[in-house]
């Protein structure tokens, strides 16, 4: 993965269905303030499901811990268990969905 700076929707296109920066303007991880983490599923624990690669997960593990990770949710994707996970799995900060702030 590759951190890009991206100002506004414009400069966002789809591949293969993914959002992704038209323009790779990659920034060094010390001026990071808020990393945006996707997810499948979410429990109110702020644990979280991608999609199985890990990608995020050893992303996230080498950013320093003042950076906010922040997943944006449906409601319907939390869930009221307590998701399974494992050593390398990352929490993250906040999770914000249409009715609330976790």
């Amino acid at each position: 993965m590759i951190p890009s700076e991206i100002k506004k929707f414009e400069e966002i296109v789809k591949i293969k269905g993914i959002p992704c920066p038209k323009f790779l303007k990659p920034v060094n991880n010390e001026n990071i303030d808020i990393v945006i983490v996707p997810g499948v599923a979410f429990d109110i624990y702020k644990n979280r499901i991608g999609m199985g690669g890990g990608f995020y997960d050893r992303y996230l593990k080498n950013l320093s811990k003042k950076i906010i990770k922040i997943a944006l949710s449906f409601e319907f994707q939390i869930l009221n268990i307590i998701l399974p996970i494992e050593e390398n799995d990352i929490k993250v900060d906040l999770i914000i969905t249409e009715e609330r702030i976790i």
